[in-house]
């Protein structure tokens, strides 16, 4: 074999190599939380950050006292309602709405071993509670609303008391009234429909709800967790916490942002490949590329014409030459690059 072509085989080789690995780490399985779990975090690191400052803002909005809004003698006929206590308590809240869709997103792991899938969908679906979260906690402090049992939070003992202007005086226990005023929107209804509304939209990716072959029986899995956000809607209504507009308004706003939030991450539902992230088929898709160069480089292999050094020509694929082992012109030729 000539000098000159030993160096672009060697390279040819290498080359080939690296093609066979980035082939393999293409496939389902290959990208794990071990493997790529941390390339992963580290180029979304500024999105944790993001997100952290979320939390921050939610707890501060948790800590201001509302707005005061003025409520007279005559408005009390509605707020006379029941001072009742939760049906669905708060702490429960994180645990339906986050930690259930994050029990399955890691069983989809352990089936797909995908960690764009995984990473992508806990981030969404934390994204959509906190952005949630900030929106309806900003809108019931502007607004505040009373709730329904209101009369009862500012007048425990049943005597109301009213000053000069006709506004309530209230000597129930100050806790208890602030949040009497945080009546709209609904924070346990748009929490429900951010975690649960995402969960949804991923299982209905997952299952291809949307394949046009007619098993409706999918959309039982899909509509699940919405009917269970709306149940959490309904207590909120039943316990006289809320106002009906005020779960209306809260399931509205989490299902949008939910929606907005899933589709940053993944393709919508109804896509041909709305089972996966946008980030597996970007990884997909440059693998194409380097499938195509790869077969390409292995056209004008000359590994296969080695072993066949008995003929006068030899061909130069890479470079489209025909060339005589035997022809010093046309070596000094392409040794001197014309």
């Amino acid at each position: 074999m000539p000098w000159w072509d030993l160096g672009s085989l060697t390279r040819l080789k290498n080359f080939s190599g690296l093609f066979q690995n980035k082939m393999q780490e293409v496939q389902l399985g290959s990208h794990t939380v071990r493997s790529h779990g941390m390339t992963v975090a580290r180029t979304h690191m500024h999105d944790w950050v993001i997100l952290m400052l979320l939390g921050l803002i939610v707890l501060i909005l948790n800590v201001i006292h509302p707005f005061y809004r003025f409520v007279g003698k005559d408005m009390m006929t509605d707020l006379k309602y029941p001072l009742k206590s939760n049906t669905v308590p708060v702490w429960a809240v994180p645990m339906y709405a986050v930690a259930l869709p994050i029990a399955i997103f890691f069983v989809v792991y352990f089936r797909r071993r995908d960690v764009y899938d995984l990473h992508h969908a806990i981030l969404g679906l934390l994204f959509s509670v906190l952005i949630t979260g900030v929106i309806t906690d900003a809108i019931k402090d502007a607004v505040g609303r009373p709730r329904p049992d209101f009369f009862w939070r500012c007048f425990p003992d049943g005597k109301d008391v009213y000053n000069q202007l006709g506004n309530v005086v209230c000597h129930g226990k100050k806790s208890v009234i602030k949040e009497g005023h945080k009546s709209f929107p609904s924070g346990h209804t748009s929490w429900s429909f951010a975690g649960l509304g995402f969960l949804s939209l991923y299982l209905s990716g997952k299952i291809k709800v949307f394949d046009r072959k007619g098993h409706v029986a999918k959309l039982c899995i899909v509509f699940l967790p919405l009917l269970f956000a709306s149940l959490v809607g309904v207590s909120r209504i039943d316990d006289y916490w809320h106002h009906w507009e005020d779960v209306f308004a809260g399931g509205l706003l989490g299902f949008i942002v939910a929606t907005f939030c899933y589709l940053q991450f993944f393709p919508p539902p109804y896509h041909a490949q709305g089972w996966g992230p946008y980030a597996y088929f970007q990884v997909l898709e440059e693998s194409r590329s380097v499938t195509q160069a790869a077969t390409i480089v292995n056209g004008c292999n000359p590994e296969a014409r080695v072993e066949n050094q008995e003929d006068e020509t030899g061909i130069h694929g890479c470079m489209g030459l025909a060339l005589a082992h035997n022809s010093g012109s046309a070596l000094e030729e392409l040794e001197s690059g014309r």
